[in-house]
């Protein structure tokens, strides 16, 4: 799989939909799935990473598969239609604060949906030379 890329900036129309650009699409496939996150966005992950994470939560004891309810419980399974828009749940749009303004974020492995007014300060911050400086470090680079 190739890495998701890219920052693009879309609106949800009045039905929660959402544009998912032809490039993400190509790589997270026909079928993907969309979550909750540890920030205040949401993360869509390809059919295939999607199945690995479950597998590795099958993996885990009862106890330990408890605290990955949330993933689960608020995973939608997305097909984008023909115009390659997505329906996002309500309760996915109210967790991740999506009222008009989305920021579609290529994160490597998965893809973040953000309020383009959260992400706007997340940006300038990741956005500094030092910080940059210091993740080419952590890389080798």
């Amino acid at each position: 799989m190739n890495p998701l890329t890219g920052i693009y900036n879309h609106n949800l129309d009045a039905k929660g939909r959402l544009f998912i650009p032809a490039k993400l699409r190509e790589e997270l496939g026909e079928v993907f799935y969309v979550t909750v996150s540890h920030e205040k966005c949401l993360w869509a992950y390809p059919h295939e990473t999607w199945q690995a994470l479950q597998e590795r939560v099958n993996a885990l004891s009862m106890l330990e598969q408890g605290r990955m309810r949330a993933l689960f419980a608020y995973a939608a399974k997305c097909e984008p239609d023909s115009q390659g828009r997505i329906l996002l749940p309500q309760n996915l749009r109210e967790f991740a604060g999506l009222t008009k303004s989305v920021t579609v974020v290529g994160s490597n492995n998965h893809v973040e949906l953000w309020d383009s007014d959260s992400w706007t300060p997340i940006m300038e911050q990741e956005m500094t030379p030092e910080n940059i400086y210091a993740i080419m470090g952590e890389l080798g680079l």
